[in-house]
């Protein structure tokens, strides 16, 4: 497992070893130990998994204190553009975002911290899984409205598929300001 750092702390890119062969290939998701080993986090106790068509924007979403999660999301069959952005408003990094693009096909993950909004755009038809390590809590769900112009976010989607509850969501200034 290879683990890329990002400019922002604790939010990591990781690419398990993949084995490959004539028959196939077959890589680790999710070990703990080496999770452990790596100062990761191990305890995940939700996960979920979506499947959205070509174009569909998800988030930007993230859940309040005590239910606030981590997320370790990963692409199972297509390609997505993965967006974290942070709101934790001690950090150094606050209002800043990194872009991953995960790809079902190169297996690689991403770790998003409590503490992030998190969304992403489907680049083709995608099964999305992730681990989460806090319990959902409607009540604690909160987000930011995917073209907030302050974030600027670049989808490198036109006119994305996005839900009439997404649609709706406030920007970072009205939540964070």
């Amino acid at each position: 497992m290879q683990i890329r750092e990002t400019s922002i702390k604790g939010l990591v890119e990781i690419f398990p070893r993949v084995f490959e062969d004539e028959r196939g290939a077959f890589f680790e998701s999710y070990n703990e130990e080496a999770y452990r080993k790596a100062g990761l986090p191990t305890n995940f106790v939700q996960d979920n998994q979506s499947f959205s068509v070509k174009g569909v924007l998800r988030g930007l979403h993230f859940q309040n204190a005590p239910f606030a999660q981590g997320k370790l999301v990963r692409v199972i069959s297509g390609r997505v553009l993965d967006v974290a952005v942070d709101i934790r408003p001690d950090s150094p990094t606050f209002g800043k975002y990194e872009v991953f693009e995960l790809d079902g096909k190169k297996n690689n993950l991403a770790y998003i911290p409590e503490g992030f909004a998190h969304g992403f755009v489907t680049l083709e038809d995608t099964i999305f899984s992730y681990k989460c390590t806090n319990l959902y809590s409607k009540a604690s769900e909160s987000g930011i409205i995917w073209n907030d112009p302050d974030l600027a976010i670049d989808w490198g989607v036109k006119d994305p598929i996005v839900s009439e509850k997404d649609i709706v969501l406030p920007t970072f200034k009205s939540l964070f300001a």
